[in-house]
């Protein structure tokens, strides 16, 4: 008996891992809800991970759960959380992964998180601009940011979810509504124009682009993502014609991807890798490592505008300082004014999106 009864105990931690809400049975053989927390589970931060089943998801998923500094990862979606949680669950690294599926669970997926990610939303298909995103995105950002502010106020938020450029303002709107809006905690994931800038300004200068490093600037689409090629370490020197190639591409990115899937889907594994990139250095910040900087979309007084993408120093409450942008070249000057331009109106569509 005292076997079954171990073996039972153990049955049910594995399926507390797995689903958290779940409940003994009438008629089963004495198992119950156990404590999630496995033991010697790894110290570190608790995560949460809004859209997890989706194509950044998962490998968001995977990646997150091999990061030492998370202890507990909550894998949320509308549809096939269950299955991800149990495949991710079986890596043998510290984190303690739990399901939570559909809408009824969302508020218990965000209770104590630490740091809040959301990739969450439809992904964006061959001759769809991000602003096609924005009717169905921008309804998910805001009933997401909702959870939010009732069960954990005071997560670092990392905002995936396209148009950034619009989602960022309507969950700030939606934290102001609740009277929960910190700036500091609400960050618009950029990482992966940074990411491409460092690769293809490497193919170029024939360098390590883990050893290269471009601040990009603005916004998170076409035209409103700047990279500032005057400033990159080590210093290069580019031929106007190399600059006008890796401006394009650079802005570009998410397009080039989207026409190589044909159909199949857009910058998933790419932007799993730089989401992780950027939520390592937002956890490393919340430890209260010194110097983490990156660049993100931020309430900001850099230019005219409320929100704007430029370099951010990480720390235990999120931004703790915002960098300006350092001296411009006339290039970069004039791809600065289109880029206002364009981010202006991306801004207003998402504040008016929930005052309407």
């Amino acid at each position: 008996m005292q076997a079954n009864g171990n073996a039972n105990q153990r049955i049910a931690r594995i399926s507390a891992h797995l689903n958290p809400n779940y409940l003994k049975m009438e008629g089963s053989s004495g198992l119950q809800q156990v404590s999630c927390r496995a033991k010697g589970g790894a110290p570190g931060f608790k995560v949460a991970i809004l859209g997890a089943a989706g194509g950044i998801g998962q490998p968001l998923a995977m990646l997150m759960k091999m990061n030492p500094l998370v202890s507990v990862l909550h894998l949320y979606d509308v549809v096939n959380s269950p299955g991800v949680t149990a495949d991710i669950s079986h890596m043998d690294t510290g984190a303690v992964v739990r399901c939570f599926l559909g809408q009824s669970q969302l508020e218990d997926a965000l209770i104590g998180m630490d740091l809040v990610i959301i990739p969450a939303g439809v992904p964006r298909k061959p001759g769809m601009t991000r602003d096609d995103l924005f009717n169905i995105n921008a309804g998910i950002v805001k009933t997401l940011c909702e959870g939010i502010t009732k069960c954990c106020p005071n997560a670092i938020v990392n905002l995936i979810s396209n148009p950034v450029n619009s989602t960022v303002p309507i969950a700030a709107e939606v934290f102001k509504k609740a009277g929960t809006y910190d700036p500091k905690r609400l960050l618009g994931v950029t990482m992966l124009v940074v990411v491409r800038a460092n690769t293809f300004v490497a193919e170029v200068m024939g360098l390590d682009p883990r050893e290269v490093e471009v601040p990009v600037v603005g916004g998170h689409a076409g035209v409103t993502i700047l990279p500032l090629l005057s400033q990159v370490k080590p210093p290069c020197s580019f031929t106007p014609e190399e600059t006008d190639y890796l401006t394009s591409r650079i802005q570009n990115g998410g397009t080039e991807v989207v026409e190589a899937k044909a159909g199949a889907g857009s910058a998933t594994l790419s932007m799993a890798y730089a989401a992780v990139k950027f939520a390592d250095a937002c956890l490393r910040g919340l430890r209260g490592d010194a110097s983490v900087i990156q660049c993100a979309f931020v309430a900001s007084q850099v230019t005219e505008l409320p929100f704007f993408a430029s370099k951010v120093r990480l720390g235990r409450t999120g931004i703790d300082e915002i960098y300006p942008l350092g001296p411009l070249n006339e290039y970069e000057r004039v791809g600065l004014e289109k880029a206002k331009k364009e981010l202006a109106e991306s801004i207003q569509k998402g504040v008016s999106f929930i005052k309407k």
